[in-house]
């Protein structure tokens, strides 16, 4: 008796119709991955938030109007393995694209970029209302104090005045303003180390600390860049003769927010850290963020014997290296006394 050949016949089908099936399903995937996104009028915006699922990234691309149907977009990204790989972040699609690509652009972070500047010469409570009023930052930092910044940072001094360093920084849409404060760190750092390690010999100055407290003076000293290297030489120069710096900014900032913008000259006579008119030396920190510019005048100002500086009135200063020549510009530019 022949063995019968119709299980044979019926697994060559099964195969056959496995293989078509294969073939339709593997070309209805391509044209899937390859074929435009049906959005609304571009540009288009949508954000993914941190620990979202692949399907709540979906969605969410679905309720912005990027996706009409998540669920093949979901198989697609399964197929592909990329489920886990998806990236946190705030997107714009600002040209047509294939559904193939809006994956790769959602799983290489190919997210939107925002900036945040730090200007020289703020004082880190302008810095963190910068950061507090930002868009598109996480806003880890609101509401903690500056001693709780500086421990999640590992920053160990006792103030944050100062050591931040002033500059446009480029993130990602979404992210920490605790991770641009610790660029903004690294970078004053960095720059600070460097300006230390070319300082001219001599300096009345023990440690990097207080060149970027001197440096910070400068900073809130200088009305004009081609005056700030002279603004420099004076302080040192009175620092190396152990006179008192006086400079109104430091007695500012020690009156805190208690400063109505006029400075009156029973500030100056009372005794306080913050007040050089009272006290010989440095103020215990910085009181502003210094740029580059103010910290390269001043561990390297020009030889000079300037000791007094006034301002015009006009955003320039009048340096003078005797006490006299100073009382007269005083008189000449000053127009009303310190009540």
């Amino acid at each position: 008796m022949k063995p019968s050949r119709r299980p044979h016949r019926f697994l060559r089908v099964l195969l056959g119709t496995a293989a078509a099936i294969s073939a339709l399903v593997a070309s209805a995937f391509a044209w899937y991955a390859t074929t435009g996104i049906s959005t609304a009028p571009l540009p288009l915006q949508f954000g993914i938030k941190p620990g979202s699922s692949l399907r709540a990234a979906a969605q969410e691309m679905q309720r912005a109007g990027v996706l009409r149907q998540p669920a093949y977009f979901i198989l697609m990204a399964r197929v592909l393995g990329e489920t886990r790989n998806i990236k946190a972040g705030n997107y714009e699609l600002t040209e047509p694209v294939t559904h193939y690509r809006l994956l790769r652009k959602i799983v290489y972070g190919d997210v939107t970029q925002a900036t945040v500047k730090f200007i020289e010469g703020w004082t880190f409570r302008q810095l963190r209302k910068a950061l507090d009023d930002h868009p598109d930052l996480a806003h880890v930092t609101q509401g903690l104090s500056d001693e709780e910044i500086l421990k999640r940072l590992g920053i160990q001094e006792g103030s944050p005045e100062g050591l931040f360093f002033p500059d446009t920084y480029h993130f990602a849409s979404g992210s920490s303003d605790l991770r641009i404060l610790r660029r903004a760190h690294r970078l004053m750092q960095s720059n600070l180390d460097t300006q230390w390690s070319q300082r001219a010999p001599g300096l009345p100055i023990a440690t990097p600390y207080e060149a970027l407290i001197l440096a910070s003076i400068v900073e809130k000293e200088t009305g004009r860049d081609e005056e700030r290297p002279l603004v420099a030489a004076v302080l040192v120069n009175r620092l190396r003769k152990g006179m008192l710096l006086q400079v109104d900014p430091t007695v500012i900032y020690g009156l805190g927010e208690t400063f109505d913008g006029n400075l009156r000259k029973r500030d100056l006579l009372k005794d306080a850290p913050y007040n050089t008119y009272t006290r010989v030396g440095l103020p215990p920190t910085p009181i502003a963020m210094p740029g580059l510019a103010s910290l390269t005048a001043t561990l390297n100002p020009p030889a000079s014997d300037v000791l007094y500086f006034v301002s015009r009135g006009d955003g320039t200063s009048h340096f003078s290296r005797t006490l006299g020549e100073h009382e007269s510009a005083v008189t000449k530019y000053q127009r009303s006394g310190r009540r």
